[in-house]
């Protein structure tokens, strides 16, 4: 693969440095409260450099919050005919690794605490985010459906069923208990119950899928031991 002239290299660089203290100084501030001086600040860049970047505010809070959704969309890169329960497993993680990031939680918290007084932002925080993953997992849902896999009426609904099975219990506690500490094994009994009770109702292999999904655990498991 051809290397990125330096020049490219160092505004990837710099747009990324840009993202992350925009996360930060969103996350604390809250949208009214965060500043594009304060974000510059943040990354150690000037506010020109910055708005050479991002043009605006909004643009830089909607170019954030697609950076941490694409996290999450990585998952459903893998082509359809993969392993179900291996496709299920990844995005359940890669869905927890993002939003259960202490970061990220403050700014839904702020998110949804200003949505009356922003709608705006509001509306570019569910579209850049939770409307592209859901959209994302309602194609992996159909896919798999139309391989005979998995069985269901509603790709809206069997995404849903998915997505609160697998971590809505400990991100609400963790969006309404800032200090509450939710550890890697608490985040693994219910991503594996959430999995497991998907397969047991959507899949057209159930005894399969789950003897699958305790190998996978297991592999998990594995490579963090090794680690």
């Amino acid at each position: 693969m051809r290397q990125l002239p330096r020049r490219e290299q160092n505004r990837l660089e710099k747009q990324q440095r840009i993202l992350g203290a925009a996360l930060k100084v969103f996350s604390q501030a809250g949208y009214s409260g965060a500043s594009m001086d304060m974000i510059a600040a943040e990354a150690g860049l000037t506010k020109p450099t910055l708005y050479h970047h991002f043009a605006s505010k909004t643009d830089l809070f909607e170019a954030m919050m697609s950076a941490q959704r694409d996290l999450i969309l990585l998952s459903f890169e893998t082509a359809p005919e993969s392993d179900l329960v291996d496709h299920l497993h990844e995005f359940a993680w890669n869905y927890a690794d993002t939003v259960m990031q202490p970061e990220f939680l403050a700014l839904a918290r702020l998110t949804i605490g200003e949505a009356h007084r922003f709608p705006d932002v509001s509306r570019a925080y569910q579209a850049s985010g939770p409307e592209k993953v859901l959209a994302g997992l309602m194609d992996l849902m159909q896919a798999q459906r139309a391989l005979g896999r998995l069985s269901f009426e509603d790709a809206e609904l069997v995404a849903q069923d998915f997505w609160g099975l697998i971590l809505s219990a400990p991100r609400n506690r963790a969006l309404h208990e800032p200090d509450a500490d939710i550890s890697q094994a608490t985040l693994a009994r219910y991503i594996e119950n959430g999995i497991r009770t998907f397969l047991r109702a959507y899949s057209t292999d159930p005894a399969t899928d789950l003897s699958r999904l305790d190998a996978v655990i297991l592999a998990r498991q594995a490579d963090q031991q090794a680690d």
